[in-house]
């Protein structure tokens, strides 16, 4: 009887550890599968044979022990080892390696299945995919404004790689930036009139060359100043004026207003050094509120001042200059803009000094963006707190916008001219001039170009015009107990009994799990590790068919006795 039982114990051994082998062999056929999970064996003895039972100690005996002789072992267990694996790069933006316990969900003939193998693609249809057999990614799907839905609905990920984003009209922009406190106001103020006039080359009647400088408006428009001198008798002369626009055409008035005078009487006595200047009186015309050259409704307020000319019969070297020459102060930026047609137009922001604290904004778009080819202003002003901030209820307007009918066809274009408030956008220090626009809220239309995975599983759609929409969220699942799993092939597996129901959460704090695009889960299996398992492996089968040959010499014996 003992001879049969260390024979069965030996099978036993031989059975189980051939079971162990097996499971070393799939684990090494394995190593280089993606988001595989090793698996071990764990034996336990059978049932014992009692030999003799034991007893307990009486008064006058000692107890006595029970005798057992095993009945050989068997497997205990073969769990899955689910630690990390580590991470492969590889660039291609679908592949998504998990850090964590969750899995992906799967669907395929209305099944949900569960992996750790992240190689994904889109099918022609769109739909995200396990390459091996079809399966389809689970998860949401994010709504037209890139909304991901609340709750853990699951849905099949579904990307439409044609996908387009309608043109969206500008309607705000907001600005930012500084408008230097000791700025030179912006308006010209003075034309100023220097040189010889040449008695002897002009004739009574006749006028000196037209002089043309170019003067400024409060508001930043640019002007011309022609003057001229008409010799009226000798040694008398008219100053002749007359505003002109940029392209050098005559400045209609409005109204009363006069665009165009004279200065008369202006002459020259010989003085006490013997040259030809000015008399006190004719000096005095050019202080006369009166030969101002004030035009209200093309913001030009300037004087002239031309007291220093003499007359003789030398060259001709009269010259004129406004401000001696400064650079008017304008302060600008540019922003691109679009209409509901998606296309672009340069709007452009002036500032312009014309007091303490006090500066008029101009926001424009040229001819070419509007419907009849002139362009279009808005115009107001700003007045700043002595310590530089700005308040809304010193902007004037209140509201301010640029309004325009864009060439095309398009939608009228408003938009809302955000300046800030406090020290948020646009204030003035002594700090130099600089003003840009901080944002606007409008884009073209756009076709998807690319898609990026960040690592809570969103799926981020990047357009042509480098805007970004959510698409969709891949969501993971988690188990009680993830060694209750059942396998059944191409990386995948299905809950079972032990398993408990899957838990289906957002990745991040919920699953305690996130996802790293262009990276593949490789294979925990430690081929160091199952080498060793091998050789106890095989050890342990060999001498347990050592236990089976020698066993069997056993009974050679016995039956050798008859003889």
């Amino acid at each position: 009887m003992a001879l049969l039982t260390s024979l069965f114990a030996g099978v036993s051994g031989l059975k189980n550890h051939q079971s162990m082998m097996d499971v070393i062999g799939n684990n090494i056929a394995n190593v280089n599968t993606i988001g595989f999970k090793g698996s071990r064996v764990t034996f336990s003895d059978t049932f014992n044979q009692f030999v003799k039972a034991g007893t307990n100690p009486t008064g006058t005996t000692g107890g006595t022990n029970s005798f057992q002789i095993g009945l050989g072992m068997k497997v205990n267990s073969i769990d899955r080892n689910w630690n990390q694996g580590t991470f492969e790069r590889t660039g291609i933006v679908t592949d998504l390696a998990l850090q964590g316990n969750g899995m992906f969900v799967l669907k395929s003939d209305g099944q949900k299945f569960f992996s750790r193998a992240g190689a994904f693609i889109f099918d022609a249809s769109g739909k995200l995919v396990s390459p091996q057999n079809g399966a389809i990614v689970q998860g949401k799907v994010a709504s037209e404004d890139g909304v991901i839905p609340p709750g853990n609905n699951l849905q099949d990920i579904v990307i439409d790689t044609n996908m387009k984003l309608p043109a969206i009209s500008t309607s705000n922009i907001s600005w930012g930036g500084n408008l230097k406190s000791n700025s030179d106001l912006t308006r010209t103020q003075e034309v100023m009139q220097r040189g010889n006039i040449n008695s002897s080359a002009v004739a009574v009647g006749e006028s000196t060359p037209a002089l043309k400088v170019s003067v400024y408006s409060e508001y930043g428009q640019e002007y011309k100043l022609e003057t001229s001198y008409t010799k009226t008798a000798d040694n008398v002369y008219t100053l002749n004026w007359k505003l002109l626009d940029s392209n050098g055409d005559a400045v209609v008035p409005n109204g009363a207003e006069v665009t165009s005078g004279t200065i008369a009487n202006l002459t020259f006595e010989e003085s006490a050094n013997g040259s030809w200047e000015l008399n006190a009186a004719s000096k005095a015309l050019f202080d006369d509120v009166n030969n101002r050259v004030n035009v209200p409704s093309n913001n030009i307020d300037l004087t002239f001042d031309g007291t220093i000319l003499t007359q003789n019969s030398s060259t001709y070297t009269v010259s004129a200059s406004a401000d001696n020459n400064r650079t008017p102060n304008i302060v600008s930026g540019s922003v691109t803009v679009f209409d509901s047609l998606g296309t672009d137009h340069q709007v452009t922001l002036k500032f312009c000094k014309i007091d303490d604290n006090l500066w008029n904004w101009t926001a424009s778009v040229p001819g070419i963006s509007t419907i009849d080819g002139k362009p279009v202003n808005s115009q107001g002003t700003i007045l700043f707190n002595p310590d530089g901030t700005i308040d809304s209820a010193n902007i004037s307007p209140n509201d301010p916008q640029l309004t325009f009918m864009p060439a095309g066809g398009a939608e009228t274009t408003i938009i809302d001219l955000n300046f800030g408030e406090g020290f948020s956008g646009v204030t003035q220090t002594s700090s130099s001039s600089v003003v840009s626009a901080l944002q606007q809220n409008g884009s073209p239309s756009a076709s998807l170009s690319n898609m990026n995975i960040d690592q809570y599983g969103n799926i981020v759609g990047i357009f042509s015009n480098g805007s970004s929409k959510n698409l969709a969220q891949i969501m993971v699942a988690t188990f009680n107990n993830l060694n209750g799993l059942i396998s059944v092939g191409d990386n995948m597996y299905s809950a079972y009994a032990n398993s408990g129901e899957p838990r289906i959460s957002s990745l991040g704090e919920e699953t305690n799990t996130t996802v790293q695009s262009g990276a593949l889960e490789q294979s925990n299996v430690d081929l160091s590790e199952e080498f060793t398992k091998m050789i106890v492996s095989q050890r342990g089968f060999q001498a347990n068919a050592r236990v089976i040959t020698t066993a069997d010499s056993l009974l050679q014996e016995i039956t050798n006795l008859i003889r």
